[in-house]
């Protein structure tokens, strides 16, 4: 009698995901409830303006990372359905495991966590450093290796956090080191260790297409009109996150117009290539990250904003070809290019503000 075939390795996918998700089910049933009703008026009030203040920065941020991020991914034809499904199950994912580890650990008393809006945004950021890092492996990782890369990293994650800001005291509201640095690097480090023993041309499937340049330029479009919100929501309400929008709209807007520039003078036939508008023009603001809530200058945001473009934009067109020729290492979306380097700039600008700003001034 012949045997049965093996159980196809396709079907590791959802049994692997319904275990977890079972048992984050289990997590949330036995430790996580809601904050009990308050019955002062006056505490109802503060709430309802945090609730109201919080929330549209949190769904500006959703349609960042679901729909902007998502159309940004897209670029390589035969992968861009793929791309948007994976960076919505990976969201997903990292932002359930993120509200239980970051419970557990920080939030935990008396036998029990209590969720709020807050709780769900910083998972959130937990999870965007996921959906960077992914970028690095993007149409070469199954969804299988997809979900231990966002298993591993979290945790991995939340301890990096832990070491910047709470040992070492770096104040960083826009996530440049915590979140695109550490998202950047640890990406890399997957690309390096799961694909990067020799060598490899590159496909003829991962050349964009007209029509994959503009699915990804649509969501460079949708990331940098709500990229503010990113950088501002975990500011504090006040002086401190209204310059944190203004500075990021600055460093934005110098960004998309200094890509273009350095883009033009750049290629040999004076046009504009689309990967260095796509990711050149977001670059200042990851750059403006750890500075946004600072009093810096207007013509300090818009010089960071340039340079941050003006490295990025560099990046592609000569220290993506050496790495991939000298270390064999691929990054498929770029992601040194707009998270790496200039989150490195923006990192660097923040001692240079810190050191040069007056003792009063993050006080006004």
């Amino acid at each position: 009698m012949a045997m049965p075939p093996p159980a196809r390795p396709r079907r590791l996918l959802p049994l692997s995901l319904g275990l977890f998700q079972g048992a984050l089910l289990l997590c949330f049933a036995l430790f996580f409830t809601y904050d009990k009703p308050s019955a002062q008026a006056e505490d109802v009030i503060l709430v309802a303006s945090k609730i109201y203040s919080t929330f549209p920065l949190f769904q500006d941020i959703q349609v960042m990372l679901v729909v902007g991020l998502g159309l940004l991914l897209a670029f390589l034809p035969h992968y861009g359905l793929s791309a948007l499904s994976h960076n919505f199950l990976l969201l997903n994912f990292s932002m359930q495991w993120a509200l239980v580890l970051q419970g557990l650990l920080h939030h935990f008393h008396h036998g029990q966590v209590h969720l709020n809006l807050h709780s769900l945004l910083t998972a959130e950021f937990a999870a965007v450093t996921v959906l960077i890092s992914v970028g690095a492996i993007l149409g070469r990782a199954s969804p299988c290796q997809l979900l231990v890369v966002a298993a591993c990293e979290v945790p991995i994650y939340f301890a990096s956090e832990w070491a910047i800001v709470t040992r070492l005291g770096i104040l960083d509201v826009g996530g440049t080191i915590t979140i695109h640095v550490f998202s950047c690097y640890f990406g890399l480090g997957v690309s390096k260790a799961l694909f990067g023993a020799a060598q490899q041309p590159v496909h003829p499937k991962e050349s964009p297409t007209h029509s994959s340049d503009l699915l990804s330029l649509v969501g460079t479009l949708i990331l940098w009109v709500f990229w503010p919100s990113f950088v501002a929501a975990l500011c504090q309400p006040g002086d401190a996150q209204h310059r944190a929008i203004l500075n990021t709209l600055l460093a934005m807007s110098a960004s998309a117009v200094t890509a273009v520039v350095a883009s033009s003078l750049l290629e040999k036939d004076g046009k504009l290539r689309p990967s260095h508008l796509q990711n050149g023009s977001l670059a200042g603001g990851v750059a403006i990250g750890a500075v946004a809530d600072l009093a810096v200058p207007p013509a300090s945001a818009l010089a960071l904003g340039s340079l941050s473009a003006v490295v990025c934009v560099l990046g592609f067109r000569f220290l993506t070809p050496l790495l991939a020729r000298k270390l064999t290492l691929r990054d498929q979306c770029g992601i040194h290019n707009l998270h790496g380097l200039p989150g490195l700039l923006g990192a660097l600008a923040s001692v240079v503000a810190i050191l040069a700003a007056p003792k009063d001034s993050s006080e006004s």
